[in-house]
């Protein structure tokens, strides 16, 4: 229960980071400046030079907006290129993301084996984790162009320095949600990464005596260990003395009955 609690949770972490990755896409205002709006007179006028990554837009206190589209791809500045990109692949790899760890989440009924749904649901959490990784190297590189104009000691004539926009923070929580995400999935297979180590232990020998069939005809009589600790002289002394005496009792035997005969 506590795993499936926890894939859920890691489903509906990542879902909303995609959710906040793709808003970003289309929201207005990535960098804002503005210019005028000092007081001293009894018209105050003001204007806003904005951009996402579609065109760039100036608005004035009127309300009044002008924007102006990007060209072809081939002539948009290159770094704008470069996010779009990144944005790009993450998105695509956290849609085979999803794909895969809601087939090998464990409260579906669908994907195999549990075996073979944990390694769905570890290569969803490698794909989320690669696409987050994106989406944060494209709003970071967004934010580095903007920082290198905003602190720079001097720039050429027209050029503006800009400020960050709300989207890039919505793209910086979505990417660590989806971050969060993997991370919560690979909690829950740790067993595919992990595997428990059997290890089998060895019982001591014993030593097991033979065992005599009473049955058998050509049974074997065992002496004990004194009879074949001896040398084969000792054994053959034995056998001699053992024959003589029963063959003196033999004749002790003859010769009382042959007095009693008598």
């Amino acid at each position: 229960m506590r795993r499936r609690l926890i894939q859920i949770f890691g489903f509906l972490v990542s879902t909303l980071g995609w959710l906040f990755v793709c808003c970003t896409m289309a929201m207005d205002y990535w960098r804002i400046t503005s210019i005028g709006g000092q007081g001293g007179s009894w018209i105050i006028k003001a204007a806003w030079y904005w951009s996402n990554l579609w065109r760039d837009c100036f608005t004035d206190t009127t309300a009044v907006t002008n924007c102006r589209d990007y060209d072809v791809l081939w002539a948009v500045t290159p770094y704008v290129q470069g996010v779009r990109g990144l944005l790009m692949v993450g998105m695509a790899f956290g849609f085979f993301a999803a794909i895969l760890c809601f087939i090998g989440m464990e409260c579906t009924y669908i994907g195999g084996s549990e075996k073979a749904k944990d390694k769905l649901v570890l290569t969803g959490a490698v794909f989320h984790f690669v696409g987050g990784v994106s989406d944060i190297a494209a709003y970071c590189l967004y934010t580095n162009r903007i920082a290198r104009t905003t602190f720079a000691h001097s720039l050429e004539r027209g050029v503006l320095r800009y400020g960050i926009g709300t989207p890039i923070f919505l793209g910086l929580v979505g990417s660590f949600f989806i971050i969060l995400g993997a991370f919560l999935y690979a909690v829950t297979v740790y067993r595919v990464l992990f595997p428990k180590r059997v290890i089998y232990a060895l019982a001591p020998r014993t030593y097991m005596a033979p065992q005599t069939y009473m049955g058998s005809r050509n049974r074997t009589p065992y002496y004990g260990p004194s009879y074949y600790g001896l040398s084969r002289q000792s054994r053959s002394s034995r056998y001699t003395n053992s024959y003589r005496e029963s063959r003196i009792s033999q004749l002790s035997r003859e010769r009382s009955e042959r007095d009693a005969f008598v």
